[in-house]
């Protein structure tokens, strides 16, 4: 196969419909809009939700709750992406970053307990949970809140 021989998907395609170029097309004169009314206008229509000044959905459904602007919200790491690391690896924010275990630090790393450390680390971490803290040094290692 060469570049030149390259063709798209059967049916993946489709031509794009021309309006308002002759009655022969089916969408002529009109150009599929109809007579008249504010759909037919130029700039016409209406903004997204409006229906027609009856009161809209999101106006009359409850509003629950708040969204607090000073949630931190951390990069979370379980113990079995910890055993990717050589035994006695000092685990740190930058390192985990640089492997990509995690792909921003956000507010911080929070090390959580899913599944089980097999190597003796020095994990430093900006929170852990209590069961993550307790099987690292189970298995060995230390634990550091930076």
């Amino acid at each position: 196969m060469k570049l030149h021989e390259l063709k798209p998907a059967e049916g993946s395609r489709r031509e794009r419909n021309r309006v308002g170029r002759g009655i022969g097309s089916g969408n002529g004169k009109t150009a599929g809009k109809g007579h008249k009314g504010q759909n037919a206008r130029s700039g016409g229509g209406v903004r997204p939700g409006f229906e027609g000044g009856q009161n809209p959905l999101a106006r009359r459904l409850p509003k629950r709750g708040f969204t607090n602007i000073h949630r931190k919200e951390y990069a979370v790491i379980n113990l079995d992406a910890l055993n990717r690391f050589d035994e006695g690896t000092e685990v740190t924010p930058e390192l985990l970053i640089e492997t990509g275990v995690v792909s921003k630090e956000r507010a911080g790393i929070k090390v959580l307990a899913k599944g089980t450390v097999e190597k003796k680390l020095t994990v430093k971490a900006h929170k852990f949970s209590s069961a993550a803290k307790e099987a690292i040094e189970a298995a060995g290692g230390t634990t550091e809140v930076v």
